[in-house]
C-alpha cells in the first residue's frame, strides 16, 4: 500500500531518495504459513503452543473479554489492505474451548482484517490458557532456533511479555538475552509492515531496520526501504541518505521569529508598560499583524500602580 511521504522535506528528497521502481514492489511477496494445517476439528499432529498454524477462519470465535468493544472502520481497512499485500506477519493467538472451535486470546483486530479480505485460513498460535509453563518453555526453546526471521525473534519475545506476564529484564533473563539486545529486537515490531515484510523475507538486515527507527515518519521509513534494497545500500550508505534529508528538511524550515521582527511602535508599548512592573513583558505578533501579549505581575500593588496610570493616562 502506497504511503504518500509528509510535506516540508523539501524538493531534494526525490533526489536523495532515487525515483520509485515498480521492480521493488514486484519482490514483495504476502508471507505465508505452511506448518500444520488444521482442517477440522481434530489434527494428524497436535501443535506446540510455538508452532504458527493455519486455523480456518470460520472456527475461530472473538473472546468475550475483549476489553475493546468498537474498532476504527478506516483504520481496520487499512489494516486488512496491508494484509491482503503482505500478508498476515504477526499471527493472532487462540486456544481451543471446544472440540472443534478456538477463542482468540490476542489479535482480535487481526482476526477482523482478515475476515474483511475474505482469508479462508487465519495464521495463529494454540495455547493451552490453563499451562502457563508449558507455554513459556515452548516459546524460549522456539526462541533458540537459528532459522528464525528477526520478526519471528521479535514475535516469540512479545509473547512472553503479553502472555506470560514477563518483564523485559525477566524475559532476557529466560532466553539469556542482553536486555539490551531483548529490547531491539521488540522495536522492530513498531515498523511499518511493508518493512516488517521485508525484513522478515530477508530483503532488508536487521542492521537497516535499527537505523530506520530511527527515523520518525513511518512514510520516509518505507521509502528509504525501498531505497536500499533498490540501490543495495550499505547500512552506512542509508545513513548518510537519512543525514542528507535531515539537513535539507533543516534548510527548508522557516527560521523561528526574533524580537528584531517586531515593528518600532511595539517596542515602545513594551517600554510604556514595562515601568509599571516588574516582571517581564513579552509579545508575540505574526506577519498578519495578530498577536497576545503576556504581563507578568508581582504583586497587587504592581496591578493598581498601573491602573491609576491608565486612570490619570499617564503612559
Amino acid at each position: 500500500m502506497a504511503s504518500k511521504p509528509k510535506h516540508g522535506m523539501g524538493r531534494g528528497l526525490g533526489a536523495i531518495l532515487g525515483e520509485s521502481v515498480p521492480d521493488v514492489e514486484s519482490l514483495r511477496k504476502p508471507v505465508g504459513y505452511v506448518n500444520t494445517q488444521i482442517v477440522g476439528a481434530s489434527s494428524p499432529e497436535p501443535a506446540r503452543p510455538a508452532d504458527i498454524v493455519r486455523i480456518p477462519i470460520d472456527l475461530i470465535d472473538p473472546n468475550p473479554f475483549q476489553p475493546r468493544l468498537s474498532f476504527d472502520p478506516d483504520a481496520l481497512q487499512e489494516l486488512a489492505e496491508s494484509i491482503r499485500i503482505f500478508g498476515l506477519i504477526q499471527p493472532i493467538t487462540v486456544r481451543k474451548n471446544a472440540p472443534d472451535r478456538y477463542q482468540i486470546i490476542s489479535g482480535e483486530r487481526r482476526f477482523r482484517a482478515c475476515r474483511l479480505i475474505g482469508m479462508d485460513m487465519v495464521p495463529a498460535y494454540i495455547m493451552n490458557a490453563n499451562d502457563q509453563g508449558m507455554l513459556e518453555m515452548a516459546i524460549v526453546e522456539n526462541i533458540q532456533r537459528e532459522d528464525l526471521d528477526p520478526i519471528e525473534v521479535a514475535m516469540s519475545y512479545q509473547r512472553l511479555i503479553e502472555e506470560c506476564s514477563l518483564t523485559q529484564e525477566q524475559m532476557a533473563q529466560r532466553v539469556g538475552k542482553k536486555r539490551a539486545s531483548v529490547t531491539n529486537y521488540l522495536r522492530l515490531l513498531r515498523l511499518p509492515a511493508k518493512v516488517q515484510h521485508d525484513l522478515k523475507v530477508g530483503l532488508l538486515s536487521v542492521g537497516h531496520a535499527k537505523v530506520l527507527l530511527g527515523v520518525e515518519d513511518p512514510a520516509l521509513q518505507e521509502q528509504l526501504c525501498d531505497a536500499v534494497i533498490k540501490g543495495d545500500l550499505s547500512v552506512r550508505q542509508l545513513e548518510e541518505k537519512i543525514k542528507k534529508i535531515s539537513e535539507a528538511s533543516s534548510q527548508t524550515q522557516k527560521p523561528a521569529k526574533t524580537p528584531d521582527d517586531l515593528p518600532e511602535e511595539y517596542y515602545k508599548v513594551l517600554e510604556h508598560i514595562g515601568k509599571y512592573f516588574s516582571e517581564n513583558i513579552s509579545l508575540k505578533r505574526s506577519p498578519s499583524g495578530k498577536g497576545t501579549m503576556t504581563i507578568r505581575f508581582e504583586s497587587d500593588e504592581e496591578m493598581h500602580r498601573f491602573l491609576e496610570a491608565l486612570q490619570e493616562k499617564d503612559f
